[in-house]
Parts: structure tokens; C-alpha cells; sequence
């Protein structure tokens, strides 16, 4: 394909009060403000050397502003653009600046509803990483990936896997013939995901992945929320998962947006690495201890931006998860 997708580069979301996210976003989970101006804050975790990974713009409605992946070259950009015209999708290229840190890029809905963007270059940013005196709160590392609840499961993963070239790492499919798919997990970066894809109500955003240091880290996160009697923020875990291997943590921040700390999946950088199948009645692909997961974290998401009008996308597709035969 004319074009190649490096990884998960960031996200926006749409928050109700800045002060009141930073607070949660800097103080509590470590991140470093790289730069504040016109209602949006724009903050990296201490690993990363890129301007932002992540996005926070105020808005009387929270929402999904886009979710935006780095590519190789600049001209990576006007291929991609060519193969989403292809699909039927508005295209729309914003100039090096507009995103601030960040050089031309490429917007568009995709044929699921969600926002995407596509850049090459961002401003590069100190590495805190061995800043150790200047940490705060649970010192997130970087982003790794996103996870997203989709109506069209098939056709979506067919968009990243033969339109992007992301590969498959591990799926959740059905016992019964026909066998059917209800969950997958995609790479680029060479570890378990960028992105993850759940059928069920869509689009919709079911969390972003930020990379801790070891469990460590994310037990401290959780005596951090404690200590200051924030733990109604924590969601689930702290667990190991079946999928990934990862030790997780899933976080609601103060709008609700999901956040999950993550550390110790695996390497895939291997081209003969086959994908991993998980039945859909196994309860440790979730979490590999067999533990229950909360009703909220299969129900609820955020809801994704329409670029163009600035409102929230109509949900479509399968009305509940539980429907879709992905819990039983």
C-alpha cells in the first residue's frame, strides 16, 4: 500500500471543565502539560518526545474530538486521502499549526462514523522520563493504544487489516458454527494493539491506553486515587487480562471518559506471530484470574464527534453488547 501507518499518535476529548480535568489528568495521573491556550490543553506522559498525545477542549457536551495516528511521510497523507475518497468519505486537510505542535494533517469521518486524523510531523518535547524529581501523581509513560466499540465489527477490522496493514494479534470469536468474531485486536507499533475493537452499540469510544512503568505504578495510581478519596474514579481492576497479558487499571475520569493504565503485554514483531483465539464464553480473556467484570464496563462509552457540525454521531448497529453474543 502507498502509505504506512507508524502507530497510535493521540487523542482529543471534549471535557466539561479544563480546570477540573487538568487537575485529574496532571495532578493525579502524572501527565505533563506541554501547552495551554483557548480552552485546550494539550498534554504528553513523561516518556514521550512528540508536542501532545493527548487532547482536552472544553465543551458544554463530552465527546470524542478524534483519534489521530502518526504515518511515515508527509505524502502518506494525500494517499490516504485518496482511499478514503474511494470509500464515499469527506476528506478535509487542516495546515501545519491549526492542531497546535502539529504539522499538516489529514480529517476525515470514516465509513463507521468515527474521527480520524492522519499527521506525519508534531513539534518535538523534552523526554521526562529520568526527570524523576518532577513527576507527579502516577507518572503516566505514553499512549498505547485505543479500544472502540464498532456496529460492523467485519468491515471495520477488514479498514485497518487490508486498508492499513495493521495485523491481527489476538480475537474473541464464537464457538457455534458459523464461528463469528466479536472482538479483535490490531497492531502497527509491534505489541498487542494501536487499536481494539469490540462489537456493540457504535461508534463509540471504549478507552485510551496510556503505558505504565510495571505494576508498581499502577497500584501507586490506585493509592494515589485512595488517599485522595477519589476511588469512585476507579472502574476495574487492578487485574491481569487473559488478552494482552497486560496488567490493567480502567479509570473514569471527571466527564466519564474511560482511561485504562496498562504495562507488560508482549512483544509482536515477529512476522510469523499468529493471532491468539479466545472463546467468547471464556471469562479469562477479560481477566485471566476469571474475575467479574463490572456491567459498566461492557455498557457504557463515549460518544464520537461529527466533524462537521460539531455534534455527537448517531449511535447504530447492535443496541447492546450483551445482544451481540460477546458475554454470555
Amino acid at each position: 500500500m502507498p502509505y504506512s501507518v507508524v502507530r497510535a499518535g493521540h487523542a482529543e476529548l471534549l471535557v466539561r471543565d479544563l480546570a477540573v480535568s487538568r487537575r485529574f489528568y496532571e495532578g493525579v495521573l502524572g501527565f505533563v502539560v506541554t501547552e495551554e491556550r483557548e480552552g485546550r490543553l494539550f498534554l504528553r506522559g513523561v516518556e514521550e518526545r512528540h508536542h501532545h498525545s493527548l487532547v482536552l477542549t472544553e465543551s458544554e457536551v463530552p465527546m470524542l474530538g478524534h483519534l489521530a495516528f502518526l504515518v511515515a511521510e508527509n505524502d502518506d497523507l494525500d494517499a490516504i486521502a485518496t482511499y478514503f475518497q474511494a470509500l464515499g468519505c469527506d476528506v478535509h486537510f487542516v495546515e501545519e499549526g491549526e492542531e497546535p505542535g502539529q504539522g499538516r494533517a489529514l480529517r476525515v469521518q470514516d465509513p463507521f462514523g468515527f474521527p480520524l486524523e492522519f499527521y506525519a510531523e508534531m513539534l518535538p518535547a523534552e523526554c521526562m522520563l529520568q526527570k524523576y524529581h518532577l513527576h507527579k501523581g502516577a507518572g503516566v509513560r505514553r499512549l498505547d493504544h485505543f479500544n472502540c466499540f464498532v456496529s460492523d465489527l467485519a468491515s471495520c477490522e477488514a479498514m485497518w487489516s487490508e486498508g492499513f496493514g495493521f495485523r491481527v494479534t489476538e480475537y474473541v470469536e464464537t464457538d457455534e458454527d458459523p464461528r463469528v468474531k466479536k472482538a479483535v485486536w490490531l497492531q502497527r507499533k509491534g505489541n498487542v494493539h494501536d487499536i481494539a475493537l469490540m462489537e456493540g452499540k457504535g461508534p463509540r469510544l471504549h478507552h485510551i491506553g496510556f503505558w505504565m512503568d510495571d505494576m508498581g505504578s499502577i497500584i501507586r495510581a490506585c493509592d494515589i486515587l485512595g488517599g485522595a478519596e477519589m476511588h469512585a474514579h476507579i472502574e476495574r481492576g487492578p487485574g491481569r487480562h487473559g488478552i494482552s497479558n497486560a496488567f490493567f487499571l480502567y479509570l473514569r475520569d471527571p466527564d466519564g471518559h474511560r482511561i485504562e493504565l496498562y504495562t507488560s503485554d508482549y512483544l509482536t514483531v515477529d512476522p510469523d506471530h499468529q493471532p491468539i483465539r479466545w472463546s467468547a464464553t471464556d471469562p479469562r480473556r477479560q481477566t485471566l484470574w476469571g474475575h467479574q467484570t463490572p456491567e459498566s464496563w461492557w455498557r457504557d462509552g463515549t460518544t464520537v464527534m461529527d466533524w462537521e457540525r460539531c455534534v455527537p454521531v448517531e449511535l447504530r448497529g447492535v443496541t447492546d453488547v450483551r445482544a451481540a453474543g460477546y458475554i454470555k
